[in-house]
């Protein structure tokens, strides 16, 4: 690395910076992580309910998430994932039916019993599948409408697509759903009958502090607050505007949304018309999302997918259901959440009168809701919480190398066909770190890797 220890920042301290700022320090390098909000942690950041953390946006995990699962044992925090037996129901037409398994798809009455076997055919195939680039360029909801059938897309999958992606539904890639399907159906471990789902002892704070531990104890620096306002050419190095003062930096990693990208170089004179196209061709879904805790339990199930395309939120979740009540005060933890595009009302709406609007369905699902009983109350919501993938997305996934010099861009736009979540953006921030590390050797080592995908 010469007689200078080359010096890298990284924008963004959510699970992909953290992770790569780790990598980084163990080969020797200096990293400084620049993040806006109070605390590093990203979509997994907590706060505190009935005296413990929690997440402010759902997180559990899944067998198949080796490499967040890898992490944890390099981490040393092991003991504190534990595995959970989940259960799933979907409320449709104004009922709640069980949904974890093939029994359940068998007594699920809104189908027609040739319809359950037809929809317990292709998750199997889609479990078993494993060539999900091949759906790249097809619509998930007219793959679905010929081989799912009418009444099968119109009770399980439409509701799903519509609810989350709103007026993207009819673009989304079939490839996407892919993804979806094959990782959960691919999640069971050997010999276990039902699915599990891993959460921390502690919430998800257990592996952001110890990622927040490992990069201040390589000599990382991690400075919250901040605001980053621009990124510059110096040369042959990278100026980044922090709090109105320009520092120099070797390399850089932003891990913001893409348009955020895009305002931070628009100044940078290597930035062109064409490439901000490209990153602004994806666009993004903000999320809202209302947590609160109660001595009522409301159903059996963790995870409730809402079926219906009138509801005001798209899944209710029963956080006490897979974990337990006993960390909360044993009090019960509900979310209650949904995907907004970032012109939707709920950006402009009082918190106040979201949850009256929430809680009036909810007593249409549970009778015996009364809010009355509610003992804390929260709610979030997120501008950037899910990228949305259509059609023929592979072409316009950016490159990490961006075309700006020194310059490496990771966010939820490279992750495909999965969707995003904590394992993918560990696995990137591996990915990122080792093309920051290759930019150091020497141009004509045989060795040097040119993989920037």
């Amino acid at each position: 690395m010469g007689t200078q220890t080359p010096h890298i920042a990284i924008i963004g301290g959510g699970y992909t910076g953290l992770t790569a700022a780790y990598e980084l320090l163990k080969k020797g390098y200096r990293v400084t992580i620049l993040e806006r909000q109070a605390s590093v942690g990203g979509l997994a950041a907590d706060f505190t309910i009935e005296g413990t953390a929690l997440e402010k946006a759902y997180h559990h995990l899944f067998r198949t998430d080796t490499d967040i699962i890898s992490l944890v044992e390099e981490l040393g925090i092991s003991d504190k994932l534990e595995w959970h037996e989940s259960s799933v129901a979907i409320y449709y037409d104004k009922q709640l039916y069980p949904f974890s398994g093939p029994i359940d798809l068998i007594k699920f009455s809104p189908l027609p019993l040739p319809d359950r076997i037809r929809t317990g055919l292709l998750y199997l195939f889609l479990t078993n599948y494993h060539n999900g680039e091949s759906f790249g360029k097809t619509s998930a909801l007219h793959w679905m409408k010929r081989w799912a059938g009418i009444a099968g897309t119109k009770v399980i999958w439409e509701p799903l697509l519509r609810g989350k992606f709103h007026n993207y539904a009819e673009d989304i890639s079939m490839a996407w759903l892919w993804a979806r399907i094959h990782t959960r159906g691919q999640s069971k471990a050997p010999g276990e009958l039902k699915e599990k789902l891993g959460y921390f002892s502690g919430g998800f704070t257990v592996l952001t502090q110890a990622l927040k531990e490992a990069v201040l104890s390589h000599n990382g620096e991690i400075r919250n607050s901040v605001n980053v306002s621009a990124i510059r050419k110096a040369g042959s190095r990278v100026a980044v505007v922090i709090n109105d003062v320009s520092e120099i930096f070797d390399r850089v990693i932003v891990t913001a949304p893409s348009h955020v990208f895009v305002a931070l170089t628009t100044e940078h004179e290597q930035m062109t018309d064409s490439y901000k196209e490209q990153l602004l061709s994806v666009p993004y879904l903000g999320a809202a999302l209302h947590i609160f805790s109660t001595p009522q339990s409301l159903s059996e199930f963790y995870w409730h997918n809402i079926n219906d395309l009138s509801a005001p939120f798209l899944v209710f979740i029963q956080h006490s259901n897979l974990v337990g009540k006993e960390k909360y005060n044993n009090q019960h933890v509900y979310y209650l959440g949904t995907y907004i595009p970032h012109d939707h009302k709920y950006f402009t709406m009082e918190d106040g009168e979201i949850k009256k609007l929430w809680y009036s369905y909810l007593k249409q699902m549970f009778p015996d809701f009364d809010e009355t009983h509610i003992r804390e109350s929260y709610f979030f919501k997120f501008k950037n919480a899910q990228h949305v993938v259509t059609k023929g997305y592979k072409e316009r996934i950016p490159a990490m190398q961006t075309p700006l010099d020194n310059i490496y861009l990771s966010n939820f736009t490279q992750i495909y066909p999965e969707d995003r979540g904590t394992n993918f953006a560990v696995r990137e921030g591996k990915k990122v770190a080792a093309l920051v590390d290759q930019s150091f050797l020497p141009k004509d080592n045989p060795d040097t890797n040119t993989d920037q995908s």
